[in-house]
């Protein structure tokens, strides 16, 4: 799960890249392993963007420039699944900062596979609002943190979503193996994430009457195939 924030909306007016949030998930769950950056963009910062994430030029003055920081982050996200919400803006900016380096990078697409959840999202709920914030009320997610945006705790409540979005069964215990990659020596205190204690997603159970019309499909399903029912396998 990736997120970014930026000086700006618009790259192709030269805004740049301030924050970098990825968290991982394998089979489904968060491992614990973690991309985190803060990066010095080199310019100034939009005021309606700092009323967005509250990170100021003065905090990021002693941080580290993209070129710094670009091999380890690439090197985390290479050959991996990108899960983003509305994904051509960061995937965009992620690009543009690569390039702006003339050193070879290939586009991100290319190396991953890119998802956009917001697409998925407007595809399940088509003709409703789709943003972040709407889709943690309209799955029980906890965003109560979201003052403020910030990229990892954004990519840690867009698992959340994720993983209720796509169904299933999910947990969200972290490993107690977390690399914290990425982190160097920035201060943890000061970066927005989510309560590791924070209540369990809701696990919705199917009604007796769910189960029984379910059986009745089955049945339907095995008169028309000889018996061969793929969810009555065991």
């Amino acid at each position: 799960m990736l997120d970014t924030e930026t000086t700006g909306l618009e790259v192709s007016r030269g805004h740049r890249i301030i924050e970098i949030g990825c968290v991982e998930l394998v089979d489904r769950k968060l491992t614990g392993n973690h991309y985190h950056q803060y990066i010095n963009p080199e310019r100034d910062i939009d005021q309606g963007a700092i009323e967005v994430h509250g990170i100021t030029g003065e905090f990021l003055s002693d941080k580290p420039l993209f070129a710094q920081i670009a091999r380890d982050f690439y090197d985390f996200v290479d050959g991996g699944e990108l899960i983003i919400h509305n994904a051509p803006f960061d995937i965009g900016f992620l690009d543009s900062e690569l390039q702006r380096l003339d050193q070879g990078y290939a586009e991100l697409d290319s190396v991953c596979k890119v998802v956009d959840t917001l697409l998925m999202a407007r595809a399940k709920h088509p003709g409703q609002r789709n943003n972040l914030d709407a889709l943690c009320t309209r799955y029980f997610v906890d965003n109560s943190q979201r003052d403020l945006h910030g990229a990892l705790l954004d990519a840690e409540i867009l698992a959340d979503v994720y993983l209720i979005m796509t169904g299933g069964q999910t947990t969200f215990q972290l490993s107690s193996g977390d690399s914290g990659a990425g982190d160097g020596a920035q201060n943890k205190s000061s970066i927005r994430r989510l309560d590791p204690g924070r209540k369990p997603l809701p696990v919705i159970q199917a009604t007796t009457a769910e189960i029984a019309a379910h059986e009745q499909q089955l049945d339907v399903i095995a008169q028309g195939s000889g018996g061969k029912v793929l969810w009555r396998e065991t």
